[in-house]
């Protein structure tokens, strides 16, 4: 034997004690593969019903949408309703709010008139007077509707 062919029998056992070695390790690297081809067997089916599901998960989410759109639409004239009835109020209570101040500007003046001119009593006196007016007049209606028995 020569040379090279003591060279090759060398390299014949390496690989023969190598291929020896890794035997295990490629058996449990096969059985993996084995469960990974199993998993993703089942894989396309299994995406298919997410989908389906999302696809009508998504579907019902826009009726929702849209029957509330809906609603919206029909009770968006009533909010409207309820905007103008707010600056009618607030006009009115503007109005008002001036009529007030107005009012109180001339009792004011009024006051100090009465102050300066020592009114009070003679003030006094006409709203007694006014006050026994409208009791005497509403007791002699109320004597009016009593039956005479």
């Amino acid at each position: 034997m020569d040379w090279l062919g003591i060279g090759v029998l060398v390299i014949g056992l390496a690989f023969l004690v190598l291929v020896l070695l890794l035997i295990k390790p490629l058996n449990r690297l096969a059985g993996l593969f084995g469960s990974l081809q199993k998993t993703t067997d089942h894989l396309p089916q299994q995406v298919e019903e997410i989908t389906t599901q999302a696809k009508a998960v998504l579907g019902s989410g826009n009726d929702a949408l849209n029957q509330i759109n809906n609603q919206v639409k029909e009770l968006s004239p009533l909010f409207y309703i309820a905007g103008d009835i707010g600056r009618a109020t607030n006009q009115m209570f503007a109005s008002l709010a001036e009529a007030v101040i107005k009012m109180e500007r001339t009792t004011a003046e009024a006051n100090d008139l009465t102050h300066r001119k020592n009114l009070e009593g003679l003030y006094g006196v006409l709203t007694l007077g006014y006050y026994v007016f409208q009791r005497s007049k509403s007791h002699l209606s109320e004597t009016a509707r009593k039956p005479l028995i």
